[in-house]
């Protein structure tokens, strides 16, 4: 027991407890405080840490567990770029990137040159060294772009890319003027450096993805995939390390890696994001802040001149990097702005250099005194430049992401007026707990992302049975499904029926929420009866005129590397043609995997339209002859998934082979998962069906298909020219 008495209360606190409750009092209470006199967070944390650091109050000092969580921070904001890029549209920009990284990093290469021998006066390879400090950034201003929604517009990615290139090259200057202080700048490091470079670049890009889906396909256990994640990403980091360049690189390849395997949609991100901008990154950013002295610029002109020079230098050379990337693209004033507010920041490779350069000694003066190839007055400047380049990154990229995310959103007041008679509804009736979770991370995967309340959980419980424990495993069910909901940050609406019928159970569950899909689920032991889909499946597509996917999954579906997805003849022409696509689209953005389309040569080209506007990563297949439809099991491989568009027989796009699936599914696809797709069709003339057929339900739907994420706009066009 420890008594009052024996607590020490002397500065700097030595109190483990203390200190960690100090610290997360600070990360709590800075950003509120600071929000109201209309101040980034991130610059809250940087100043508290300042005031409560070595040179500030002195109430905790910079010790290994601060540098310890700052390093965590730091490599996760770089494993965060790396991890929510949109890698479809990296792939696109990746030479807008090249370009991005070039400008940011010959420019300031430059005029970091020329200042550094003509106004400071340093000799070459002190003026170059210091150069490269300016050239590099750090994604310091990330969390704001991501919290603004709008970390998959076009000039976050090329900025984020060319942050890779610039990073990589002022490091690698680094590693050259070490090299040759040091004298060790030789043909043998030419080769030890690009070699392991290269072998450290083959791991990542190629093993990582190899077992992380290993693991995932393993291991369900939601504690243990954060954990594995965490492993791969300090593993990276430390391999770049080992090649030679800085660990930033190597966390932010790791998220490139991982990308494919960790939806953006799926509970594992969400983790992953609320740790990272909980607990470390605030972390990092208040160890940034303990850096600073104030005192230096009272007591040493040198130093206030050197700071003043390195910040100038740095934040113009940034700055006319991001204004040439603007009139080259052509992007607008709010883009320029994120792109300067993401790579203005200077941190993790400016720090970096300022204290390897300080630790080269190239000689001794007369006194007896070291001569430094960076000497005190750039150690203590680059602390002001990192505080002022933060400073000014911060409010300009809070500035541009807004200006972004307003325009992106322009329009949502008009649209809200119709969302309640034109809302998206995804019913997803369980009844099984071993299938819930991937029916749940389906339903999350497919939904428009800016709807959070907009899935259904049924179970239906039969009105002649005299169990009465069913209505408590009705609930146990659908509270897992609302759990497995919630870890996505989406709201589930639990539903019980009591019906003797779990058809009409259903269809009545359909036209009094006016729901727009529905997902089946069919069970990994089994395939589908010889009579298709069985009784209850073919009730449902006989009275439920909704877009209908029906799920058979082998193994988690963020570990899929292809869907397949064969589209009969003339589905174009379908109702419902847009809103599958829409779905498959969904699929496609969110989790990462490349989309494969079998279909016609008319089909295909509107396809194409779509991703031309709307790039994903997708090939195009044309395919016709349904009666040689066993070809796609040729093509399918371990990782691979299945989705065969169908259609009722009423449809226009049916044919005769559909009725073979359940054979072929069975025989060939049996050890992969598959999605049967059922769209909404015209001449649905059930009775009393208006409610779910194009004339009530889904007009507003059809009218208004912007509400689906952008791909809306796109898809209402395809609709109109049908």
């Amino acid at each position: 027991m420890i008594l009052l008495s024996d607590l020490n209360f002397s500065l700097p606190l030595s109190n483990p407890v203390l200190i960690f409750s100090i610290i997360l009092f600070i990360i709590l209470f800075a950003p509120l405080l600071l929000n109201k006199l209309k101040i980034p967070q991130l610059i809250g944390l940087i100043i508290a840490g300042a005031f409560i650091g070595p040179h500030g109050f002195h109430l905790l000092e910079r010790d290994s567990s601060v540098i310890l969580f700052g390093t965590v921070g730091l490599l996760y904001i770089m494993f965060l770029a790396g991890l929510e890029i949109d890698l479809a549209d990296f792939k696109k920009n990746s030479s807008k990137s090249i370009v991005f990284g070039l400008f940011t990093f010959l420019i300031p290469m430059g005029l970091g040159t020329l200042s550094g021998l003509y106004i400071l006066n340093f000799n070459m390879m002190t003026s170059v060294l210091l150069a490269s400090m300016f050239a590099s950034h750090t994604l310091i201003s990330y969390p704001i772009i991501s919290k603004m929604g709008i970390t998959k517009n076009k000039a976050v990615n090329i900025t984020v890319g060319g942050t890779m290139i610039t990073d990589t090259l002022a490091l690698l200057v680094l590693a050259v003027i070490a090299g040759m202080a040091t004298g060790e700048l030789n043909n043998e490091f030419w080769i030890r450096l690009v070699i392991s470079v290269i072998v450290f670049a083959l791991i990542v890009t190629l093993g990582f993805p190899l077992v992380g889906r290993w693991f995932f396909k393993k291991n369900d256990d939601n504690i243990s995939q954060y954990i594995f994640v965490l492993g791969l990403v300090f593993m990276g980091a430390f391999l770049a390390e080992a090649a030679g360049i800085e660990a930033i690189i190597g966390a932010f390849l790791a998220g490139l890696a991982l990308n494919r395997l960790i939806p953006h949609t799926s509970p594992l991100m969400n983790r992953i994001e609320f740790v990272g901008n909980a607990l470390f990154i605030p972390f990092f950013l208040i160890g940034v802040g303990m850096l600073i002295d104030y005192s230096v610029f009272f007591n040493d002109v040198e130093t206030i001149f050197v700071a003043v020079t390195m910040t100038v230098v740095a934040t113009l050379s940034k700055y006319l990097a991001a204004t040439l990337t603007q009139k080259t693209f052509k992007f607008s004033t709010a883009q320029r702005d994120v792109i300067f507010g993401l790579s203005n920041a200077q941190a993790a490779a400016t720090l970096a250099a300022v204290l390897i350069g300080y630790e080269i000694i190239l000689g001794e003066a007369p006194d007896g005194t070291p001569i430094r190839l960076l000497n005190e007055a750039i150690l203590n400047g680059t602390i002001l430049m990192i505080l002022v380049t933060c400073t000014i990154a911060s409010f300009v990229a809070q500035r541009g992401a807004t200006k972004i995310a307003i325009q992106e959103n322009q329009g949502k007041k008009d649209e809200e007026e119709e969302e309640e008679e034109a809302k998206e509804k995804i019913l997803i009736p369980i009844n099984y707990p071993e299938n819930i979770e991937e029916l749940i991370n389906l339903g999350v995967t497919v939904k428009s992302q800016s709807a959070r309340n907009n899935l259904l959980a049924l179970n239906i419980i039969p009105t002649d049975s005299s169990d009465e424990n069913l209505e408590k495993n009705a609930k146990k069910l659908l509270e897992k499904a609302s759990v497995l909901a919630a870890a996505t940050d989406n709201i589930l609406t639990e539903l019980i029926r009591y019906d003797s019928n779990i058809v009409n159970g259903i269809t009545n569950v359909v036209k009094e929420n006016k729901v727009s899909d529905i997902i089946l689920g069919l069970h990994k032991q089994g395939g589908i009866s010889d009579s298709f889909l069985g009784n209850l499946t073919e009730g449902i597509l006989s009275k439920c005129n909704a877009t209908t996917l029906i799920y058979r999954n082998a193994q988690p579906i963020n570990t899929i590397q292809r869907h397949l997805i064969v589209v009969p003849e003339n589905a174009e022409k379908e109702m419902g043609f847009p809103f599958w696509l829409l779905r498959v689209w969904n699929i496609g953005r969110n989790t990462g995997a490349k989309l494969v389309f079998y279909a016609s040569s008319p089909t295909l080209e509107f396809i194409k339209q779509v991703n031309k506007n709307h790039p994903i990563e997708a090939d195009f297949v044309e395919f016709s002859d349904w009666e040689d439809f066993l070809i796609i099991s040729r093509d399918m491989k371990a990782n691979d998934a299945l989705m065969i568009v169908m259609s009722r027989k009423t449809g226009i796009s049916y044919n005769q082979i559909m009725g073979k699936m359940p054979k072929y599914l069975n025989n060939y696809f049996n050890n992969n998962n598959y999605i049967l797709v059922f769209p909404m069709q015209f001449g649905f003339d059930q009775k009393n069906m208006s409610d779910y057929s194009g004339t009530t339900l889904f007009n507003p739907l059809l009218n208004n298909m912007e509400k689906f994420d952008d791909l809306g706009k796109t898809l209402s066009k395809l609709f109109k020219k049908k």
